[in-house]
């Protein structure tokens, strides 16, 4: 083990895209876990777009000078508490750091699968996953038959939405991306009905091109014009679900959204957004559903994996600009492709 730790730090609010110069990596002792804590050696860890939003000076945002957070998994390396024991692998929220100082209150245990790896614990049986499964099943209360729009689709969120909408019996599934090589992904490895590159035009044209006889719901990721474009292509009883506006995070100064509000009480469309962190209670029922699709090969997790925690801002810089499909995840340099998967206790 090593005798040092690295965090990142954020030195500066960015306005607009944030750059490499906005972090720091700092270097310091190994902690020592005080007694009743453990200490954590990680292994993996998620860069989300939410990070992008934290960045701001808003309300719950990240600190400055100070060690971000984020999803980890990572394994005990010494524990000062019966409650953990060294060697078991834990999820916690200490991330963006390669090593973390926990105590039983801040971990999760992670049930361990046959034949399901543990990065699947930050793509679709993680945030991402539940993300997508509540903004389906809880949301827009998807049925089987109809027809679906999301926006981002070749993002975490985006690829995991269009899998589980395939198992749960959407018709058609059409998706917006970032290019012409990410919409045939989508369409030939994700099962995407069609799929199109927003930069190819106006987003109602191409809404209207890739769906003409309309969508049912709307899974949006994305905001601004590809929001007015579903509000417009939703059928009556529509439904869109808000789950971010990643538009919107590195442009502040973009206008809002321009639609027909008289859409909305016309068709009788429901909008509405949602915080995953207001449904932890669905992680097992997540669970049930997605990981015989797993074994079985019915579903696939989207990954983009970076190796080495020296590239986590470069992963989340890159994950902003659109560099990834499916989840990003960065892993340690240490861990070994499948040596962690496959030890099932359920």
């Amino acid at each position: 083990m090593n005798e040092s730790a690295l965090t990142v730090h954020q030195t500066a609010r960015p306005y607009g895209h944030p750059t490499a110069g906005h972090f720091a990596f700092v270097e310091s002792p190994l902690p020592e876990p005080a007694a009743g804590g453990a200490l954590v050696e990680n292994l993996y860890w998620s860069v989300d777009p939410y990070h992008r939003e934290l960045m701001d000076d808003v309300p719950g945002g990240f600190a400055l000078d100070a060690p971000l957070e984020g999803r980890t998994i990572g394994r005990v390396v010494a524990s000062r508490t019966p409650r953990l024991t060294e060697g078991e692998i834990v999820f916690h929220r200490q991330g963006w750091r390669t090593h973390s100082v926990v105590t039983p209150e801040e971990i999760r245990r992670l049930p361990r699968f046959d034949g399901v790896p543990l990065t699947a614990y930050l793509s679709v049986l993680g945030g991402t996953g539940l993300t997508a499964y509540v903004g389906l099943t809880r949301i827009a209360r998807l049925r089987e038959g109809e027809d679906l729009f999301v926006s981002a689709a070749a993002g975490g969120v985006g690829t995991a939405t269009g899998r589980f909408a395939r198992l749960l019996g959407v018709r058609r599934l059409v998706g917006s991306t970032g290019s012409a090589a990410k919409a045939g992904h989508l369409t030939r490895e994700v099962g995407y009905d069609a799929a199109f590159d927003y930069h190819d035009g106006d987003a109602g044209d191409l809404l209207r091109e890739a769906a003409p006889g309309g969508i049912d719901v709307c899974v949006d990721n994305v905001g601004g014009e590809q929001l007015a474009a579903a509000v417009r292509a939703l059928r009556h009883h529509g439904r869109i679900v808000r789950v971010g506006t990643i538009s919107q995070y590195n442009t502040p100064d973009a206008p809002p959204p321009r639609f027909d509000h008289a859409d909305v009480v016309e068709k009788s469309l429901r909008i509405e957004g949602f915080h995953v962190r207001d449904h932890h209670h669905l992680q097992e029922e997540l669970y049930e559903f997605a990981v015989p699709h797993l074994q079985s090969g019915r579903l696939t997790a989207d990954e983009t994996v970076v190796d080495g925690f020296e590239h986590i801002v470069d992963a989340f810089l890159g994950m902003l600009r659109g560099h990834n499909t499916g989840k990003i995840i960065v892993r340690d340099h240490t861990v070994r492709d499948g040596a962690e998967a496959g030890r099932g206790d359920r």
